[in-house]
Parts: C-alpha cells; structure tokens; sequence
C-alpha cells in the first residue's frame, strides 16, 4: 500500500510485509531453541550430575538459577544494546557467545566450577537474545501479527526446553552427562552460524505504518514505562507467571519422584507441558492478534493455569501427571506472549527492546519463585504447599488484573493493516 503524497513534494515510504521476515523470524527461532537447551539439560539429570560433579542437588539447580540471577543486572544493558545497535547486533553477539559457553561446559569434565563458569557465559548472552522479540516483531512484522511472531519464539523456546527434557537421560546414559552438554553446545553453535549467515537488521520497507513510528530514546522510554501502572501490574504478573512455570521445569524430577516416577517420566511430564505451551502460544497469540485484544487472554493464561498446578500438586500416577502439566503448560505459556505484545502497546513510544527488556527482567527475577518452592516444601520434600500456593498467587493477581489492565487502543489503520 502506497499513501497519498504528503505536502513539500516529499515521497512518502511503502508498507508492506516482505518474504524475508520468515528467515529471520526462523534463524532466531533456532538460537532460541538451542539456548533453552542449554537452560534446562540438567533437571532431567539431577541426580546423575550430582554423582558425576559430587555436589549436592542445590549446585545442580544452580545450573538452571543462574540464567535468571544473571538476567537481572544484564537485561537493562541488554535491551540498551539493542535499542542502540539493532536486534541483528544483539542477536548475533549472544548467539556466538551461549556457542562458546556451551561447547565449553561440553568439554570441562568433572570440574563444577569450571562447568558453572561456563554456564555463567551461557546465561550473561541470555538477555541479548531474549530482549530482541518485541524489536524484531516490531521491525519485521505488521501490528496483527506480532503477538503471533512472539508467539513463534517462544513456541522455539519451549520446543528446545522440550526437547531437552526428553532426550537429555538417554543422552546421559549413552555419552554422560558432559557428553549430552557438548552436544547441546554443539547445537547453539550450528544455531549461531544461522543467525551471523542469515540474520538482518531491518526490512527495505516498514511492514506497517506502526513500524514507521518514532520511538523514544531508552531512558526516556524507561521512565514512561516505570511510571505507568498497568505494566507495573503486568511486571507483577509476569514474574509470577514466569516462576510458577520455571519452578515445574526446574525442580520436575524432584516434584514427582515422591509419587514413584523415574526421571524418565520427569522427562515425559515437562515435556508434555511443553508441547502443550507451544498450542498455548500459538493459539492464544493468534487469537489475540485478530481480535486485536490482549487482556481477556492475558487473564484466561493465568486462570486456565492455576488448575493446572493443583493437579500437579495432587496428581499420583503418570497419565495424570501429564494432563496437569499440559493444562499448565498451554495456559501459562500461552498467557507469555501476549502479555510481552500488551507491554510493547501500553507503554509506547517506550522502544520495543525497552518493555521487552522489562519483562524479560521481571520473567528472570521469578528465580525468588523457584527459589521459594525449594524452601516452602513440606517436611518429607514435598512441592504439594508451593504448588498450590502459586495456584491461588495466580487466581488472586488475575481478578486484581481484570479490574486495572485496560486494553490497549489501535488506530483504525492499524487494525484493517
């Protein structure tokens, strides 16, 4: 679509989609995956990495904790960097950066520390890769299909944390444990030669005249989206949103062994969430992209997943297991996308990578949540008191969101875009 000239003569930009979008929206798709293998590829070894490093099952988790204790001081330079150097610079710096840390720990033998150090760079190219969604839905895709392009990422995410969880004990039998590391570095490294040979900063043209819309510069941005309530709420939703579900992926071998499963049926179970979380992006972003509405989701995510979480809590055998973690996994993770694409909305001119830095910060700060879960067990070990805790945390935040979030408003060209 081509708009009327505008006064001075000057010759307005096109708009419109182009083909290429998908190729970057998939070399990004691929680093994502890639990296949440890395995040996750111990928790279905917990006790197997505990014999291999001699360390307790705190250092274990401690894989895992790092990622979202590394993410709260580097998200806001992250989403800085972004903001300044585009999402293509931010993107191919972590993705070459999560290789070196995953080949790395592949190859550092029994030594923890060394393995943790590694892991430690792993986490620090994190923000760079999280961060850049919203920017490069922004920049590559028209205002009803962003949340949809968000969605697909972190149908990518869920799909490496997935896939982690049900292959990763049979690779430890097969290689061990630094063995199934190695082919995890492995992988973020084919992933990073993806992005550096495909990725690119930005379309020959906008796809949308939303697109075209100046944003504030970060620090302005920052401040105007600090001081607005409703993404303040959304924060607050968010980590615990983000927790309740890192908790389950974390600690799923311990949070179901009482009930006499192996890690193998650990595996089986987080990856049912998963799968289950890659329908509830999906469906729930492609929903609120054409109905151009994103509480009403928003609040379906958070209530549809409080069910969940009361039958992982009580739920004994296998079959149940999987159906309450693929209730938790499709509302939960369904709710994550569209919240992200509500921020970006409600907080403009704020920079994409600004809000999106927000709330990737607020998602790596539930590590308190996964944390809690630890220390809120009852006196045999069990998750039963955290589980429903975070139940009702989700139930109470839901109606409080129902009664402040407003839907964010489009202009009548955004939404015949």
């Amino acid at each position: 679509m081509v708009l009327p000239a505008a006064s001075g003569g000057a010759r307005p930009p096109a708009y419109g989609p182009v083909a290429y979008r998908w190729v970057v929206l998939a070399v990004v798709m691929a680093a994502n995956a890639a990296l949440q293998s890395l995040w996750i590829g111990y928790a279905p070894m917990t006790e197997a990495a505990q014999a291999y490093y001699g360390v307790d099952e705190t250092r274990i988790g401690l894989f895992a904790m790092v990622f979202m204790l590394a993410f709260i001081p580097l998200s806001l330079p992250a989403s800085w960097l972004i903001d300044v150097r585009g999402a293509r610079f931010a993107v191919t710096a972590g993705a070459v950066l999560a290789a070196t840390g995953g080949v790395w720990r592949g190859l550092a033998g029994p030594d923890w520390g060394t393995a943790f150090a590694a892991t430690a760079l792993i986490a620090a190219a994190q923000p760079l890769l999280l961060n850049a969604w919203t920017s490069i839905a922004a920049v590559w895709f028209a205002q009803r299909q962003r949340a949809g392009a968000v969605s697909f990422m972190t149908l990518a995410s869920l799909i490496g944390t997935a896939v982690a969880l049900l292959v990763t004990p049979n690779l430890a039998r097969a290689l061990g444990v630094a063995g199934a590391q190695l082919v995890y570095g492995v992988t973020m490294a084919l992933a990073a030669l993806l992005v550096v040979g495909f990725m690119r900063s930005a379309p020959h043209r906008p796809p949308d005249r939303d697109a075209d819309r100046e944003r504030a510069v970060m620090l302005d941005g920052l401040r105007g989206a600090l001081r607005n309530r409703p993404f303040r709420l959304l924060l607050a939703v968010t980590v615990v949103v983000v927790g309740a579900f890192n908790g389950v992926a974390t600690w799923i071998e311990k949070i179901v062994a009482p009930r006499g499963l192996s890690s193998a049926d650990a595996g089986i179970i987080g990856a049912a969430m998963l799968v289950a979380g890659v329908a509830g992006a999906v469906v729930l972003g492609a929903a609120s992209d054409r109905q151009l509405r994103r509480v009403r989701y928003l609040l379906l995510g958070m209530l549809g997943g409080a069910p969940g979480l009361v039958g992982m809590a009580f739920g004994r055998s296998l079959p149940e297991l999987i159906g309450a973690a693929m209730v938790t996994g499709f509302f939960l993770v369904g709710a994550v996308p569209v919240g992200m694409q509500y921020g970006a909305e409600i907080t403009r001119p704020t920079p994409e990578g600004t809000s999106n830095g927000l709330l990737q910060l607020a998602g790596q700060a539930s590590v308190v949540v996964v944390g809690f879960m630890v220390v809120a067990r009852a006196g045999e070990g069990s998750f039963t008191p955290s589980l429903l805790l975070l139940a009702a945390t989700l139930v109470v935040l839901a109606v409080v969101a129902a009664r402040r979030l407003p839907e964010p408003l489009h202009s009548p060209l955004d939404a015949a875009t």
